[in-house]
């Protein structure tokens, strides 16, 4: 965990969990912003499925959701299946509820389903510790990449930590790792090496909910 400051604003730093290569996706039943139930066999494609818990609020998720969305829709052509999920604590921030999460889909022009996890269930089997944090299956949805869409950050203000790499700002945002780790996958390549892990805004969690690992 690191403290970091964004905006005037401090925000406790996550970097992701990186869950091991091969486990399969926990599956998941979860209502999405038109109001259908989703299933995760409903939004796994034939080649694979990627698993984006984000938020509305999150400069790390504002940094990069534009591409990320382009991205999307790429992949969703050549038969990756796409997810977004949100499962922040409404309570301590509102500006992540339902209605918003909406607008945001609607804004942002989503052509994947964003879908509430109210209870943060999904977030936990998923051990998802940070906004974003970005889980690639292969087609039998088992775990081929976990990490960072790129290297690139929004701007902040935070001291270098021992054994960290500097958080880059002056990276523009490419999606670099991720395309990488969808060409690996829909060439039926090994899943590329080094994965290095998302960075973002920690998941608000429910009181008594937070993971011993989050």
């Amino acid at each position: 965990m690191y403290i970091l400051f964004l905006a005037g604003e401090a925000r406790t730093l996550r970097l992701s969990r990186m869950m091991e290569l091969g486990t399969p996706a926990p599956d998941f039943v979860l209502p999405d912003t038109d109001g259908r139930t989703v299933r995760l066999a409903d939004v796994a494609g034939p080649n694979g499925l990627i698993v984006a818990f984000i938020c509305n609020h999150c400069p790390f998720v504002l940094h990069v959701i534009d591409a990320f969305v382009d991205f999307a829709r790429e992949v969703q052509t050549r038969g990756i299946g796409v997810v977004a999920i949100s499962s922040n604590d409404i309570v301590e921030f509102p500006e992540d509820d339902y209605d918003h999460m909406k607008l945001f889909a609607a804004e942002r022009g989503f052509p994947f389903p964003y879908l509430h996890d109210a209870n943060q269930q999904v977030a936990i089997a998923y051990e998802a510790i940070c906004t974003p944090d970005f889980f690639m299956f292969d087609s039998d949805l088992r775990l081929f990449y976990a990490g960072q869409f790129d290297a690139s950050r929004p701007k902040i203000n935070r001291p270098p930590v021992p054994g960290l790499p500097p958080l880059r700002t002056d990276l523009p945002v490419s999606g670099e790792d991720m395309r990488r780790a969808a060409e690996a996958l829909l060439a039926g390549e090994a899943p590329p090496q080094p994965q290095r892990p998302s960075a973002g805004c920690s998941i608000k969690w429910l009181e008594g909910n937070s993971p011993t690992w989050a």
